[in-house]
């Protein structure tokens, strides 16, 4: 994978940066991959995402709307879509979460600032891309029972899955419309320190590809319930706190939140799961057990009783306790 790419050159030769220095950078759970160029003492990134495994064409799209709408997506310099080729702004190397690592006494801070920009997003009329449905829930959902659990072992009752999160999701789709546009990946490795010695300084967006049009909760749980890192409950309430006040999202924000934090929690279990059995990528189990615990956190919730109900008849407490994510 260090070779760089057929036909980077002729992309590169018919931009401005043509001749410039091509470092590789270390790429994320995709075929995606990316490069940092440097000429003149400028730089700019530029992303490789081949056909027919990656199409760059939604990001284009994405980007493109958040520019037009006043958020901080990066600019697009050049493209050709058709061979995988994005060429972007360059917002550095300050992500918020390594960030946080070096600097835990800034880590509220940059946490507001990262609601505010939710709350800014969330004020805009949703995007023109797909919605996000009942549908789009059911299948992430399903990805637990088709990953995880062949691989810890477990026999379970899919159809009774599905039926339960029918129940569960039911409420919530009422009240979803007309909705907000859903980044999806919302969480401190997506977001962009552009000034980072101002704790409240600009962050920028990145890994908005799949966005659709959805709940307002769904991009906070993905902040606060981080798959990456661990957020404090204490911090989760606080963030949540200054969302409702600035946002004013209504008396079922906290049953509909709860509902996304075990939608995506599950997801993503069935992801990582996905990546070791699949794509042989190890290293994310060791996510799994704090995605776990966030989603047992849910589960407690009473709007989560069908799902609840269903774990307790197929992974009992017990099990759950000795697991506790791990696949067996």
């Amino acid at each position: 994978m260090s070779a760089l790419p057929d036909g980077i050159h002729n992309f590169l030769g018919d931009t401005q940066w043509e001749g410039a220095e091509i470092a590789p950078l270390v790429g994320d759970a995709s075929f995606r991959r990316y490069f940092r160029l440097k000429m003149g003492g400028k730089t700019a990134m530029l992303m490789h995402a081949p056909p027919p495994h990656e199409d760059p064409r939604p990001f284009l799209h994405v980007a493109r709307w958040l520019e037009e709408s006043g958020m901080r997506g990066p600019a697009i310099l050049a493209e050709d879509a058709a061979n995988g080729w994005v060429l972007t702004e360059d917002f550095g190397d300050t992500r918020m979460k390594e960030w946080i690592d070096d600097n835990p006494q800034g880590e509220a801070e940059v946490y507001a600032k990262a609601i505010d920009t939710l709350v800014q997003l969330h004020q805009l009329p949703p995007g023109p891309f797909e919605p996000y449905d009942v549908a789009v829930y059911q299948r992430e959902a399903g990805l637990f029972t088709e990953w995880y659990c062949p691989a810890a072992g477990l026999d379970v009752d899919e159809m009774g899955w599905k039926a339960a999160w029918d129940v569960v999701l039911f409420p919530l789709m009422q009240r979803q419309q007309p909705g907000v546009t859903v980044l999806r990946d919302y969480h401190a490795e997506n977001i962009m320190l552009l000034e980072p010695g101002k704790l409240a300084g600009e962050q920028g967006l990145i890994d908005f590809q799949d966005a659709l049009v959805g709940h307002l909760a769904y991009d906070l749980v993905s902040l606060l319930q981080d798959a990456r890192r661990d957020v404090s409950q204490q911090l989760e309430h606080d963030m949540m706190c200054r969302y409702r006040a600035a946002a004013d999202p209504g008396e079922h924000f906290e049953a509909d939140y709860a509902r996304l934090g075990a939608q995506r929690n599950a997801k993503i279990v069935g992801i990582f799961t996905r990546l070791y059995k699949r794509d042989g990528k190890p290293r994310y189990l060791e996510m799994i057990p704090r995605v776990w615990a966030a989603m047992e956190r849910d589960l407690s919730h009473p709007a989560m009783e069908p799902v609840a109900a269903w774990f307790d008849a197929n992974i009992p407490r017990e099990l759950r306790d000795e697991l506790g994510g791990k696949i067996a």
